[in-house]
């Protein structure tokens, strides 16, 4: 894959059908699927943004190439007047060009023309990153929740379908694609 010019355009456009491959692609590159809170990342997740009423997911392209994205909706469980900015990632060869600051304000201010009250957004603890990210465009601590987790049967806590995210802020697990969803 080429190397991006520092004086690529990047520029932001809503999610659409055809954006999935590679959106697939980058997120499968960028998180840690065996590490929370990416236990959920699929077609399923990323598709389901597409039929969302509030149109607050972007895609950030230079010329013909994905450079990030950012997927957000207003389907937070725990209140109807929030919105949840739920995945966001940037192509490693366009870090640090202000790329995922764009997504992030860009996804917020669709979400709070939708209705949204405020937004929120889960980091897992050892992403530095991602939390830095969060603070500098105004989001703030707000909860800390410890997910305790005893593994049964030899099996590693975060198997057997159920999205330990969605667990924690719920108590109860959220339904997988085998479940329909």
């Amino acid at each position: 894959m080429p190397t991006p010019d520092a004086h690529d355009e990047i520029a932001l456009h809503p999610l659409r059908p055809e954006h999935l491959p590679a959106v697939l692609e980058l997120g499968e590159r960028v998180y840690d699927t065996d590490a929370m809170p990416y236990t959920g990342w699929s077609l399923t997740a990323v598709a389901t943004h597409l039929d969302a009423s509030v149109p607050a997911c972007r895609v950030a392209m230079a010329g013909d190439r994905l450079a990030g994205f950012v997927l957000g909706s207003m389907t937070f469980e725990q209140r109807e007047d929030w919105g949840y900015l739920e995945w966001i990632a940037v192509d490693p060869d366009f870090q640090g060009r202000g790329v995922a600051g764009r997504l992030v304000q860009d996804c917020c201010a669709a979400l709070t023309e939708a209705g949204a009250s405020s937004v929120v957004t889960d980091v897992e603890v050892n992403n530095t990153a991602s939390a830095a990210l969060m603070r500098r465009n105004g989001f703030t601590e707000g909860v800390t929740v410890t997910l305790f987790v005893r593994p049964g049967n030899g099996e590693a806590a975060h198997r057997g379908g159920i999205s330990l995210p969605h667990f924690a802020r719920t108590g109860r697990p959220r339904p997988t694609h085998r479940d329909g969803r």
